[in-house]
């Protein structure tokens, strides 16, 4: 049995960086594996130095849909009388920080067997009452609604966990968005005439390093000490979900 949990990463700005080095922090497109990882260790209250349950959580496989592509946007922080190597020649810095705003993801953790389904059961309730203050990259990017419950017609949010695979919950799960790109896209599907089909979502998911369509992305999580921090290689693969009209108007939560 696969056991998915899914839940929603929405708010004003994230950050996800993957090669972030001294004057330049860039971001990725969509959660990483190390930032959702990191997301949940917070919730649970596991400390930075806890390798074993920070491996336990980068073990599970993860699927992230994009149900609202976000802007591309650039920080510029300036650092005054910064010295160099040798303690002179002062100078003032210009770092870029790079983030998504108004981005909005639907997030899927999945796992086999009884270690992983316990270690999903108890990540959910952490997510429901977090440990530590949750945030999406830096500490100033908190969550504009919260990651799970039932949420409403008009702002749904993760349904949590079920028995079915990530791919499927990527596939079914109710779109995320809200407001009037939502009343929009809706009016597309159930307008007089022909449906208007709206463009597919794009989606991420794990994949074998042997699959054609790989990706590689350094983002599988080996440490988050501080001065330690490491990372190993991730494949995963590129999706493109069709909107469907059960997407935007969704009947009852399936059973889990």
């Amino acid at each position: 049995m696969t056991l998915s949990l899914a839940v929603c990463f929405d708010a004003p700005m994230q950050s996800w960086g993957t090669r972030s080095a001294y004057i330049k922090r860039d971001t990725a497109r969509e959660p990483t594996k190390s930032g959702v990882v990191g997301v949940v260790a917070s919730a649970m209250g596991i400390d930075r130095d806890d390798r074993a349950s920070i491996a336990a959580l980068a073990e599970l496989r993860l699927g992230v849909r994009v149900d609202r592509e976000g802007l591309l946007e650039v920080d510029f922080h300036t650092a005054q009388n910064v010295p160099n190597t040798e303690g002179g020649g002062h100078r003032t810095v210009v770092s870029h920080r790079y983030h998504l705003s108004d981005a909005l993801f639907l997030v899927v953790l999945a796992g086999e067997g009884p270690e992983q389904e316990a270690l999903l059961l108890r990540a959910e309730a952490a997510l429901r009452s977090p440990a530590w203050p949750l945030f999406f990259g830096r500490k100033a990017f908190v969550p504009s609604r919260p990651l799970l419950g039932e949420g409403s017609a008009e702002a749904p949010s993760g349904w949590g966990l079920s028995e079915r695979s990530p791919a499927a919950v990527l596939h079914e799960h109710p779109w995320l968005e809200t407001g009037v790109n939502r009343a929009r896209i809706s009016a597309r599907l159930h307008g007089a005439g022909d449906p208007d089909p709206p463009p597919p979502l794009r989606a991420v998911i794990d994949c074998d390093a042997t699959d054609k369509n790989a990706e590689i992305r350094s983002d599988h999580p080996l440490s988050f000490a501080r001065g330690d921090r490491r990372f190993a290689s991730r494949s995963f693969t590129t999706l493109h979900i069709p909107l469907t009209p059960a997407m935007i108007s969704p009947g009852d939560r399936p059973c889990s």
